[in-house]
C-alpha cells in the first residue's frame, strides 16, 4: 500500500517536528496575490520550486562569483555558491529545529540579483545608477522575484509567501531595503532568514579560499598565523607540506566543519538564555540570535581580512573589475541614449513592471540579467561592426 502525503501531512508534521521559535507553513500570511494551495507541497515548497525554475536562477550558472568562467571549469560560479549556501543552511536549520523549506528558498533567492562579473559588475552599476537610486545586489534580488520575473498573466514576479520576501529583504539586515518593500524596519529577520545570512558568510569565505588555494593564488604560507587556519591544518597537514588536491578538499572540509559546528552551538545557546516561545520573539530581539561564538567570530573575520587583502584585491580580480567596466559602462550609456536599441523582449518585459521606472533602471534591469558571456555577445553585437546585431 502506498504512502501518500498531502499538504496537510506535511503540515501537521512540521507541527511535531519544528521548535515553538520556527515559522510553519500553515501559520503563513500568505501571498499578495492569492492563488489555491497546493495539493502536495507546502507554502514554502511551493516558493521554492518557483525559484527554482526561474530564468534568473538558471542564469546563475555563467555567472561570476571571484573567478569567471574563462578562469577554468573548477571555480565556483554564482549559482554553485548559492547551491552550497543552500545545503549549509538546511543542516544548520534542521539542527536547530528550524523550517528547513523557508531557509532553502530564502537561500536559492539571495543572489538572484547579481549582475555580470561578480561584484565588480555590480560596483559598475551602481556608480553608473548614482543619480537613479544606485545598484545593490540585494534589492535587485528582491525585484527580480517581485517585478521582473514574468511568469504569470495575473500579476508580476514569482508571487512569493510574505516570509520569504520577509527573508530575502532582510538579507544582510538591509533594514532599509525591508522598509522601503512594506515590512516592519524594527523587526529583525527571521531565525529562518538569519540562518540564511549565517550560511551565506560562511560559504563563500571557505570557498573562496578553496577557489583561491586551487588557482595558486593564495599559498599554505600566506595563512600561517591565521588562527581558524591552524585549527584547520592540526591533524589534516603537517605544517610547511605541500598541499594536494586531496588535502586542499580534506582542509576545506574541515574548516566549513569548525564553522558550522560552532555556528550551531553558539547559536543554540543564544536560543537557550532568550527562550523565545514564537517566531516573533527571535525577531524582536535586540540582537540576532543566530552567530558565531566570540572566539569562533574574531577567527572568521581574520579570515575574511586575508581574503580582501589577497584575493578579492588581487590583481586579476582588479583586472576583471576593468575589463567589466570597458564592457558594462559602454553598453549602458549607449542603451539609455537610444533605448530602441533594447531588444523586444527587454522592452517587453519592462512593460507592466516597469511603470514609473526610469530608462536608466530599465537598461540596469536589463544588463544585470545578463550572464557574463551574454554580456561579452550583447557588446560585440552592439559595437562590434562584423557582428550580426
Amino acid at each position: 500500500m502506498s504512502v501518500l502525503r498531502t499538504r496537510q501531512d506535511y503540515e501537521r508534521i512540521e507541527d511535531v517536528s519544528l521548535a515553538p521559535y520556527a515559522l510553519r507553513s500553515r501559520d503563513s500570511q500568505g501571498r499578495r496575490f492569492t492563488q489555491a494551495q497546493s495539493a502536495y507541497r507546502t507554502v514554502f515548497q511551493r516558493d521554492r520550486d518557483r525559484i527554482l525554475h526561474s530564468a534568473a536562477f538558471r542564469r546563475l550558472e555563467y555567472k561570476t562569483q571571484v573567478f569567471s568562467n574563462d578562469e577554468g571549469d573548477y571555480f565556483r560560479t554564482r549559482l554553485t555558491h548559492t547551491l552550497e549556501v543552500a545545503q549549509i543552511a538546511r543542516t544548520v536549520a534542521r539542527a536547530l529545529g528550524a523550517n528547513e523549506d523557508l531557509v532553502e528558498a530564502i537561500c536559492l533567492a539571495h543572489d538572484l540579483g547579481h549582475p555580470p562579473f561578480g561584484h565588480a559588475g555590480e560596483e559598475i552599476l551602481d556608480e553608473l545608477m548614482r543619480d537613479h537610486g544606485g545598484y545593490n545586489h540585494n534589492q535587485q534580488s528582491y525585484r527580480v522575484v517581485t517585478e521582473l520575473e514574468q511568469h504569470y498573466a495575473e500579476f508580476p514576479g514569482l508571487n512569493l509567501t510574505l516570509e520569504t520576501l520577509y527573508g530575502i529583504a532582510k538579507h544582510q539586515t538591509d533594514f532599509a531595503l525591508s522598509e522601503a518593500a512594506g515590512f516592519d524596519a524594527t523587526l529583525r529577520g527571521s531565525l529562518e532568514a538569519q540562518i540564511a545570512n549565517a550560511a551565506d558568510e560562511l560559504a563563500y569565505s571557505a570557498h573562496d579560499l578553496d577557489d583561491g588555494l586551487n588557482a595558486g593564488m593564495l599559498l599554505p604560507g600566506m595563512l600561517r598565523g591565521l588562527d581558524l587556519w591552524e585549527r584547520a591544518i592540526d591533524g589534516v597537514i603537517k605544517p610547511g607540506a605541500p598541499l594536494p588536491e586531496v588535502s586542499r578538499h580534506a582542509l576545506i572540509r574541515e574548516l566549513v566543519g569548525l564553522l558550522v559546528n560552532d555556528l550551531i552551538t553558539a547559536t543554540a545557546g543564544r536560543i537557550d538564555a532568550l527562550a523565545p516561545r514564537t517566531s516573533e520573539m527571535i525577531q524582536k530581539h535586540s540582537v540576532d540570535v543566530v552567530g558565531y561564538s566570540d572566539a569562533m567570530r574574531t577567527m572568521a573575520s581574520a579570515l575574511k581580512a586575508f581574503l580582501y587583502e589577497y584575493l578579492y584585491y588581487s590583481f586579476r580580480v582588479v583586472r576583471m573589475k576593468t575589463r567589466a567596466g570597458r564592457f558594462i559602462e559602454p553598453m549602458f550609456r549607449t542603451l539609455v541614449d537610444d533605448p530602441r536599441q533594447l531588444p523586444p523582449e527587454a522592452r517587453m518585459s519592462s512593460g507592466a513592471a516597469g511603470v514609473g521606472r526610469s530608462v536608466q533602471r530599465v537598461v540596469a534591469d536589463y544588463i544585470a540579467s545578463m550572464t557574463d558571456r551574454s554580456a561579452l555577445l550583447e557588446y560585440q553585437r552592439l559595437f562590434d561592426p562584423m557582428t550580426r546585431p
